[in-house]
């Protein structure tokens, strides 16, 4: 192979690893997939607080969050009552 055909074939080669590459930044970035990410991210953290290493329930930590929630929602409604 001559020296010429080797570097345009190089050149073909980095062609298509940058379009690979360009590709995939593309596709990171849409707003759809950031957001499939986050609540992915957000459901392993879940699973990972509410659930033990063997898939168990940890039902006090279930019953604490909510309870914040409950608690969360009375004091809005009594926010809401004063004004």
């Amino acid at each position: 192979m001559s020296d010429t055909a080797a570097i345009e074939q190089d050149i073909r080669a980095a062609r298509a690893r940058l379009e690979g590459t360009v590709n995939e930044l593309a596709y990171r970035v849409q707003p759809q997939v950031i957001a499939q990410r986050q609540v992915q991210s957000l459901k392993l953290k879940v699973d990972e607080v509410t659930r033990t290493p063997e898939g168990d329930l940890r039902v006090e930590r279930v019953v604490a969050v909510a309870a914040a929630v409950v608690a969360l929602v009375v004091v809005a409604r009594l926010l809401r009552r004063r004004r």
